[in-house]
């Protein structure tokens, strides 16, 4: 895996963990900035390639 690739994948599992905590928190600002930032980083993983896996946020 390519460090492009491993950094993608790296971030996506952190917005999702940040997307996880807002909702719990009921922060719905948050919850759409993050929702947002995950929408983005799989179009990026996508577009380029990368699996992202089964994830579930």
């Amino acid at each position: 895996m390519d460090a492009f690739t491993a950094g993608l994948l790296q971030r996506i599992r952190a917005t999702e963990s940040d997307l996880s905590r807002a909702r719990d928190e009921g922060d719905d600002f948050l919850v759409e900035v993050e929702q947002g930032e995950l929408d983005d980083l799989r179009r990026l993983a996508a577009e380029h390639g990368v699996e992202v896996g089964a994830t579930s946020v």
